[in-house]
């Protein structure tokens, strides 16, 4: 495919086949669908995308006779053509002879005429219209008209040249499209780069051996050594490491890597060396997901597109219509001589250009979506970098959003005259420590719970084997509520908020409440610091016309206590999933919402907001039901992502600008007779070019 209109036509097709979810990605060749459940063969599909002018290439073969390949043919035969042209104009006549100019004309022509011909057949075939059309009918009415000439032995009718420069000079924009677009696609290449080929699996006899990284299995030992890169996503086992991850998360610095930490797939080992246990496939690795969700978010078309695509539909008739009036208005109105008006109306066909108005978007997405993924930014659809840019209202979560989410005990408050474990006279050697027994029962549900707070939990509780055990079924957790569980004489244990608990406390400062029965057993006060970019992000916000609001299940005191250090005047405290749920929709009636959150609790408000945010720590289902993930979970990423949204969005418009003005002003032009069509292919050719130039200034742009 050689522009976005290729892939237009390409589409209708597959669409007019029965083909569902159909993405044509002309940049990158791809080319993807769903089959309805009455199959539609391949080979039909294949067979109609190479009848519409295309090449399916299949076991990566590459045809032979390629764009390159074509332009340099052509251009042997056209620069001395168009040479001879220019040195008649200044008084030097060579190559004049009418059959040496149609002997050299006519290889270039049958290349264009099995170029932009059968695609342009195709199109018709497939009901559809694009640029070839305009450039096939232009080459080859100068052509005709040369070679009518050449049967009168008439001189003046001769435009050999100006047929050979259109086809030649499209080709050459073609060209120079193909590289650059390519370059708007780098983060793709880049990201695949980084998958690994083979992996070092230590075997149950301790013997290394190296297998190819797509046969790695959840749960197989690989070791990692210094230089090398990470095969899949897993967890660290023995070793101490330090890691770079900077094409994955966007942090420059390397970092370090010990026992039960995560790693990702993809990442290198600076220092060190790791052995680690498997937690994914490499189809499932972190890194693929990237890699799919970039292709995506470049396919996806942002509803800015629209006008564009419709004005594209209508664009090429329109051109026919404006070139058969320009020679008949031409030659009865202005009694122009049918020769130059026929060269008006070549010019305005080849000076025209819907190519311009197809690439101003996707150009600029792919430059914005790849931009974003090197900062550690992943988007669902280019859609979203449309709607996040005039986000109004965003809505941050507390607890391990706002805050570290590390959190620690500051205290404990037992009530073990409740806890009825053993009966009171039994043998002194027999009594345990109700403590320890209450800490028993706290690790074992807190760890059936994805909430940051458990988590952190159970590092401060200490190790289940340090502790007596415990009988506990039924473990069950409630979304922003707590956890729920039976010992084993069928009394209920409640873990959660006070509300929650459903028991008589004395303590009101404390986060997290345990009670058996209704009877009290433990209160749990907590500390948890706020990050330390938070503030900065806050203050980006307000300097932005932004409007930032918290939104927590925690209590009162303790929301007040943060929102006061970040200076944030709107909140809401002490809310249930429900509740946050109809805040979000409150807020999203008012402005566009961002819902920025990490918990299992915050996932029906992070799919509610107009766009929900998550934190690569999060749960798997709060990163399911956001657009936009920040995968090193730094709240400075949330900046970073406004402004590359911003400027993106800024980049499409004045490439849709520049399309719509080329074309406005150029036609005209060219009807009127200012531009022969030699300067018209000239300009069409670059015109597109200006438009990619313009979006890969985005990779390189400063932001504020």
């Amino acid at each position: 495919m050689d522009c976005a209109s290729c892939a237009s036509n390409i589409t209708k097709f597959l669409e007019k086949k029965g083909l569902q979810q159909v993405n044509v990605n002309f940049s990158s060749g791809d080319v993807e669908f769903e089959q309805p459940v009455d199959e539609v063969p391949l080979e039909l599909v294949v067979e109609g995308i190479n009848k519409l002018g295309y090449h399916v290439v299949q076991d990566n073969q590459t045809p032979f006779w390629t764009l390159d390949r074509k332009l340099i043919f052509c251009a042997i035969f056209t620069i001395p053509l168009l040479g001879s042209h220019l040195l008649m104009m200044a008084g030097i006549h060579i190559l004049q002879n009418g059959w040496v100019q149609f002997a050299m004309a006519l290889p270039v022509y049958i290349v264009g005429f099995l170029h932009f011909g059968k695609t342009s057949l195709g199109a018709l075939r497939n009901r559809s219209t694009h640029m070839d059309i305009l450039i096939f009918i232009g080459s080859t009415a100068a052509f005709i008209y040369s070679t009518i000439g050449l049967l009168k032995n008439d001189p003046k009718l001769y435009f050999f040249e100006t047929s050979a420069t259109i086809i030649t000079l499209v080709l050459l924009g073609n060209w120079f499209e193909k590289r650059a677009v390519k370059q708007t696609t780098s983060a793709i290449e880049d990201l695949t780069k980084l998958q690994v080929e083979f992996a070092k699996k230590i075997m149950p006899s301790g013997a290394v051996v190296t297998i190819e990284a797509s046969e790695v299995l959840p749960g197989d030992w690989l070791q990692v050594n210094e230089g090398d890169k990470i095969p899949v996503d897993g967890t660290v086992l023995k070793g101490s490491a330090d890691v770079d991850e900077s094409m994955l998360t966007g942090e420059s610095l390397p970092v370090s890597r010990l026992p039960d930490d995560r790693v990702l797939g993809g990442s290198l080992v600076s220092s060190g060396s790791l052995t680690i246990a498997a937690t994914a496939t490499t189809r499932d690795t972190t890194l693929s997901q990237m890699i799919e969700l970039v292709k995506s978010a470049q396919i996806n078309k942002p509803d800015i597109q629209r006008l564009a695509d419709r004005i594209s539909g209508v664009f090429v008739p329109v051109v026919l219509g404006i070139s058969i009036l320009t020679f008949f208005v031409s030659v009865f109105f202005f009694d122009i001589a049918p020769q130059k008006a026929m060269l008006n109306a070549i010019a305005v066909l080849v000076i025209s250009c819907p190519c311009a108005m197809g690439l101003a978007t996707p150009t600029a997405v792919m430059v914005g979506v790849g931009r974003l993924a090197k900062n550690g930014i992943l988007v669902k659809g280019a859609q979203t970098i449309e709607v996040f840019a005039g986000i109004k209202n965003f809505v941050f979560d507390k607890t391990g959003t706002l805050t570290n989410g590390d959190f620690k005990i500051k205290s404990i408050k037992y009530y073990p005259v409740n806890l009825g474990l053993q009966p009171t006279d039994a043998p002194q050697s027999e009594i345990r420590n109700p403590k320890s027994e209450i800490n028993a029962m706290l690790l074992k549900m807190e760890r059936h719970s994805s909430h940051p707070i458990a988590q952190s939990l159970m590092k401060e509780l200490g190790e289940e084997k340090d502790l007596p055990k415990v009988i506990i079924n039924k473990i069950q957790e409630l979304k922003g509520q707590g956890v729920t569980a039976f010992d084993a004489e069928g009394n209920e244990l409640r873990l959660g908020s006070k509300r929650f608990a459903g028991a008589n406390f004395e303590e009101n400062q404390a986060a997290l409440f345990f009670s058996k029965n209704g009877q009290p057993l433990a209160s749990i006060e907590i500390e948890d610091a706020v990050k330390p970019d938070a503030a900065a992000l806050m203050d980006y916000l307000r300097s932005t016309d932004r409007s930032p609001v918290m939104l927590s299940g925690d209590r009162a005191s303790k929301v007040n206590e943060v929102a006061q250090q970040l200076g944030i005047t709107r909140i809401f405290a002490e809310q249930l999933p429900a509740d946050k749920l109809n805040i979000i929709k409150q807020l999203s009636a008012e402005a566009p919402t961002a819902m920025i959150g990490d918990g299992i609790n915050d996932a029906p408000a992070l799919a509610q907001a107009t766009i929900g945010i998550s934190l690569s720590n999060a749960s798997q289902v709060a990163m399911q039901s956001a657009q936009i993930i920040l995968l090193n979970g730094n709240l400075n990423r949330l900046a970073t992502a406004l402004a590359i949204s911003t400027a993106t969005l800024q980049t499409i418009k004045q490439n849709l600008f520049w399309a719509f003005a080329y074309n406005v002003v150029a036609i005209p032009v060219a009807a009127m007779g200012f531009l022969n069509p030699t300067w018209g292919a000239l300009f069409m050719a670059f015109s597109d070019v200006v438009v990619i130039g313009n979006s890969l200034r985005l990779k390189g742009r400063k932001l504020h």
